[in-house]
């Protein structure tokens, strides 16, 4: 084979792997965006604005809480995408003075918006993502109790350890879920 027959396979080898590794990159993209999507975008805007939560945080919580199910309902009773327990709803209606509506958590913007209230209440509560989601999902004086405890949070602000398999599994997939939309979106 000739110098410029080589030069063209090569180039043409070349052409084809870019090719390839393009349609790669975007399959995987879109596999993604199928897979983390931005359903109820239009709300979780609205209430990450309103509230001051990145938007890519409610919405790893919303994808981990009900994979964007708005009739879900957990073990422990916690409806709707956010998975709020008719418990927490009423603690937030107080804390946001509205002890005296009746809501619905099955509708999607009402639990986006006090998931999102919720998150900015524990995010200003304790200052770091892992222990704020710690909270959302193990409660808020459980993990107050955990950062009394010097084995599981030597400063008393983070915790080093989670001591329920269950909380540390889901803090690690809200972090997933979290690095993926920002890494996509």
């Amino acid at each position: 084979m000739t110098l410029k027959g080589k030069l063209k396979a090569a180039a043409i080898f070349l052409l084809a792997a870019a090719l390839l590794f393009g349609a790669f990159f975007v399959s995987g993209k879109t596999v993604l965006k199928l897979l983390y999507p931005m359903k109820y975008s239009d709300y979780v805007e609205k209430y990450s604005e309103e509230f001051g939560v990145d938007r890519n945080l409610l919405f790893a919580v919303i994808k981990t809480e009900s994979s964007f199910n708005p009739n879900a309902v957990s073990h422990a009773h916690a409806e709707g995408l956010t998975q709020i327990t008719p418990e927490t709803l009423e603690w937030l209606q107080m804390k946001l003075g509205e002890e005296d509506e009746a809501v619905d958590l099955f509708d999607p913007e009402t639990s986006v918006k006090y998931g999102a209230f919720f998150l900015s209440y524990l995010l200003d509560e304790f200052g770091n993502t892992d222990t704020a989601l710690a909270a959302y999902h193990a409660g808020r004086g459980r993990v107050n109790g955990w950062l009394k405890d010097g084995s599981l949070s030597p400063d008393g602000k983070t915790l080093a350890e989670i001591p329920i398999n269950e909380t540390a599994h889901y803090v690690r997939k809200v972090n997933k879920a979290l690095n993926i939309y920002r890494n996509i979106y």
